[in-house]
């Protein structure tokens, strides 16, 4: 009885281990598909305007998270939360992977070399 124990544990150890949340999975593959990109302010966006409403309320859902984490973070820090997005902006372009689409400082989409 105590090796089938150890034996679910450890299974589901190595399942949960395994599973990539679903909003991830998808940002991945709408970023290495071209449909959406980082922008200079720390947000996603649409390089493409033909995206399907899943990706266009991916956008949203991760966009609104992520400007909360900016509000505490400036909170936290005692700066204007403009000053957080701005410097993350610039840590996620540079995260990017190769193909993937940034802004440069113009605004501008570009396929990151």
């Amino acid at each position: 009885m105590k090796t089938m124990t150890k034996f679910i544990t450890l299974l589901a150890l190595v399942l949960t281990m395994n599973v990539t949340p679903v909003w991830a999975a998808g940002l991945a593959e709408a970023k290495a598909s071209g449909v959406v990109g980082e922008q200079i302010n720390g947000y996603l966006g649409l390089v493409k305007g033909n995206a399907s409403s899943d990706v266009k309320a991916l956008i949203k859902d991760i966009n609104r998270k992520r400007s909360a984490a900016y509000a505490e973070k400036a909170r936290k820090a005692g700066v204007d939360k403009k000053i957080i997005e701005t410097r993350i902006g610039e840590r996620l372009k540079q995260r990017a992977t190769s193909g993937q689409y940034i802004q440069d400082k113009s605004g501008r989409w570009i396929k990151k070399p």
